[in-house]
């Protein structure tokens, strides 16, 4: 289940203008470019800003999430009808063949079921043509990056357009092993409202992830330093291999 800081449609709404900074999307922008990628799966896909930056390059583009207010906001968008927009997740795609499969952001923390993170490795193992990529990123838990997650770090007010003063900060309820959950609140001042939202993200050791994909059949090519995060994230770019004695056709 999606948070409800993606499945409110009051919060799903206001999540572009509180995160308007979206540098973080530029490794994928050039890894797209680097592999040639003409037809992408974008995971997680929220509220379509990656999907549709894709779109207007041109890309066929195929955005699947399982809040559907954050779809919904991302149809409401110039351009949306470009995109193939899904409500649902991975583990249950129509039959695809892509470039390249993207989880940005959070997207891979956030399932944090075993079974689940598997079956969406393999859902975008199955959607991916042999020769195909996988990039994803998730935070090196030796970061403890949850630390700062607190109100005195996070507390901010921003005025957003139509809607007027939003107050947000952070609070960390719980960290158990690998799973770390923090509360988001949001105050709206326009009629006093106060909305929360409980996430709960799993902090995967670089061994772990790399298992789990070699675990589902990719190959780990790759892994990189997320450019906006630098030592606190590892990229990891895992490939679909072509059957043995099959060149990695694009057709």
């Amino acid at each position: 289940m999606a948070d409800e800081g993606f499945t409110h449609p009051r919060l799903a709404a206001i999540y572009d203008p509180l995160d308007p900074d979206r540098s973080d999307l530029d490794a994928y922008h050039d890894l797209a470019e680097r592999f040639c990628a003409r037809r992408v799966l974008d995971i997680g896909c929220g509220t379509g800003v990656f999907a549709l930056q894709l779109a207007e390059r041109g890309i066929e583009v195929v955005g699947v999430d399982p809040a559907r207010a954050s779809v919904d906001v991302a149809r409401a968008k110039p351009g949306a009808d470009r995109v193939r927009w899904i409500c649902g997740d991975a583990t249950a795609l129509p039959p695809l063949r892509v470039d390249l499969a993207t989880m940005t952001a959070n997207v891979a923390q956030q399932i944090v079921d075993p079974n689940a993170w598997r079956q969406t490795l393999q859902g975008a193992f199955e959607a991916l043509r042999p020769g195909g990529r996988l990039v994803f990123e998730t935070r090196d838990p030796a970061r403890r990056a949850w630390e700062t997650w607190n109100r005195e770090v996070s507390h901010g007010v921003m005025e957003i357009p139509g809607v007027g003063a939003v107050e947000t900060w952070l609070e960390l309820t719980d960290v158990t092993g690998p799973l770390v959950t923090f509360r988001a609140t949001y105050v709206f001042a326009a009629d006093c409202q106060v909305l929360t939202s409980d996430s709960t993200l799993r902090f995967r050791e670089r061994e772990e992830v790399e298992a789990d994909l070699t675990g589902q059949g990719y190959t780990v090519e790759e892994v990189r330093d997320a450019p906006d995060r630098p030592g606190k994230e590892f990229v990891f770019v895992a490939l679909r291999p072509a059957p043995t004695g099959t060149a990695n056709s694009r057709a």
